[in-house]
């Protein structure tokens, strides 16, 4: 069996208990709240989600589709919730083709710490955009994950192409 190991997250995850930044209220309520996108690195706000990048990505463009109803349980968003999310991912994935030419992407949830949810009380959708080759050595011999592109420059680039 393979097992891919990603040692990074480890120093992210520990900042966190119960979901919650150690003293500090849910992490993704609070982006909702806030009027900085820019800061924040929100893409796009809708109705009933909004899109973030991920501060530690798996890969370049790592984006997080967020609903704003604070729940750690996945039935308990509404239809809308979900039509939303979905209809959001799929704006995302044809901007993300646009930006950065992916030939793939991996899209779903952890939901529940021993899944590998990081927060996981506040239930989010990872999309990942993936090329052919992207994974190499560094993270199983050197414990590094290369990530090759500024997650800023591709906020910028995200922007404009959800503009167009």
């Amino acid at each position: 069996m393979k097992r891919l190991f990603s040692p990074w997250r480890s120093q992210y995850i520990a900042t966190f208990k119960d979901g919650k930044k150690k003293g500090k209220d849910c992490l993704f309520c609070r982006l909702a709240k806030e009027k900085k996108d820019a800061v924040n690195l929100v893409v796009v706000r809708k109705e009933h989600c909004f899109v973030v990048m991920n501060r530690y990505p798996y890969n370049s463009g790592h984006l997080m589709i967020v609903p704003y109803l604070h729940t750690s349980d996945f039935e308990n968003l509404s239809r809308e919730d979900y039509a939303d999310v979905m209809a959001t991912t799929a704006e995302m994935i044809s901007a993300l083709g646009t930006v950065s030419h992916p030939q793939g992407f991996n899209f779903g949830a952890n939901l529940g710490r021993v899944a590998g949810a990081g927060i996981d009380q506040h239930v989010h959708f990872h999309l990942v955009p993936r090329w052919n080759g992207d994974t190499n050595f560094m993270p199983t011999i050197g414990e590094v994950k290369l990530v090759s592109e500024d997650t800023k420059a591709i906020y910028k680039e995200l922007k404009k192409a959800l503009r167009k």
